[in-house]
C-alpha cells in the first residue's frame, strides 16, 4: 500500500478531465486545468473531506467499492484502474462484480443521454452503474454484492424483483432471462460465476431448472418492454443495447415507446427522482 503515490496518482488524473468531459458545466474563473477536488467527490460519490484526504495521502485505506467509484469518475482505463488498485493494496474484484472496470466510453455515452434512463449492466444482469433518471426509473441497486446481486438471480429466488414487470409478461421474461443466460455461459465458458448462479437456481427455483434443461439460447439485443413504476404506474419502453466487445458489459436505456402516455409519464422521472423508492425502503 501506498497512499502517498495513490493520492499524486488521483491528482495527476483530475488534472487531465474537463468538465465536460464528464457532463459537467465548465463556468467560469476555474483555477484548475481539470476537474476540482468537490468534483471528483460529486462523480464519485463521497465526501469532498474524505476524497482531499485520500489526494493528502493520509486517509484511510480506501474500500474495493470506494476505489471502483473513483475510477469511473475520473474515467481510467482498465490498465489505470488495475495501478489504482495496487496502490492501495487491494485485490482487483472479480470480473462481473458490482466493482467491475466499465470502460470510460460507455460511462461517457450513459452520462450524455442526460434525461434518459440508463444504466451498465454485466450479461449476468449485475448492475455496475446507472444514471439518476434511471435509478428513479428502476430503483436503486440491491445491497447484496457479487452475482447474487444480479437481477436474474433475484428473478428466480426474491418475489419482489417481479413486481417491475406486469404479472402476464412473467412468462416470456423468465423464458428471455434463461436463453440470455445460457448464451453468457457459452461465452464464459467455465468461468465459476456462471456455474454457481446456475448450481443455486437450479437448486432454489423448479421454473429455473425447467427452462434451463430446455436448452434454449438468445442474445438478448433489443426490447419492448411494460415496466410498473409505483406512481407512475404501467410505463411502455424500448430498451436498447450497446454491448463491449467481449460482451460481458452492456448499455441499456430506455426510451418511451412512440405512440403511448409513456412519454409524458417519463418527463416526470426527473421530478419525482428516487423519492418512491426511499419511502417503500423506509
Amino acid at each position: 500500500m501506498n497512499l502517498s503515490e495513490l493520492g499524486g496518482f488521483l491528482r495527476s488524473r483530475r488534472d487531465r478531465i474537463r468538465p465536460a468531459d464528464v457532463g459537467l458545466p465548465t463556468g467560469p474563473r476555474r483555477r484548475v486545468p481539470g476537474l476540482r477536488r468537490e468534483e471528483v467527490a460529486q462523480l464519485a460519490g463521497v465526501s469532498v473531506d474524505y476524497y482531499i484526504e485520500l489526494e493528502r495521502g493520509a486517509g484511510v485505506q480506501p474500500s474495493e467499492q470506494m476505489l471502483a467509484a473513483l475510477a469511473r469518475a475520473l474515467r481510467l482505463s482498465r490498465d489505470e484502474r488495475d495501478y489504482l488498485f495496487a496502490l492501495a493494496g487491494r485485490p482487483l474484484p472479480p470480473s462481473g462484480s458490482p466493482a467491475d472496470h466499465v470502460h470510460p466510453g460507455m460511462l461517457d455515452l450513459m452520462h450524455r443521454l442526460g434525461d434518459t434512463p440508463a444504466q451498465v449492466v454485466t450479461d449476468l444482469r449485475v448492475m455496475l452503474v446507472q444514471n439518476p433518471a434511471a435509478r428513479a426509473l428502476l430503483g436503486p441497486p440491491p445491497s447484496t454484492t457479487g452475482w447474487t446481486a444480479s437481477f436474474l438471480y433475484r428473478w428466480f429466488t426474491d418475489p419482489e424483483a417481479r413486481a417491475l414487470y406486469p404479472p402476464e409478461d412473467h412468462a416470456e421474461h423468465t423464458r428471455s432471462f434463461v436463453a440470455d443466460l445460457r448464451a453468457a455461459s457459452a461465452r464464459r465458458g467455465s468461468d465459476p460465476d456462471v456455474r454457481s448462479m446456475v448450481t443455486a437456481l437450479s437448486a432454489r427455483s423448479p421454473e429455473f431448472s425447467e427452462h434451463w434443461a430446455q436448452h434454449d439460447v438468445s442474445f438478448r439485443r433489443h426490447d419492448r418492454k411494460r415496466l410498473i413504476h409505483p406512481e407512475l404506474g404501467l410505463l411502455e419502453v424500448n430498451c436498447l443495447n450497446l454491448f463491449s466487445e467481449d460482451g460481458r458489459q452492456r448499455l441499456l436505456w430506455f426510451t418511451p415507446a412512440v405512440g403511448t402516455d409513456s412519454v409524458a409519464k417519463l418527463e416526470l422521472l426527473t421530478v419525482l427522482g428516487t423519492q418512491i423508492f426511499d419511502q417503500q425502503k423506509s
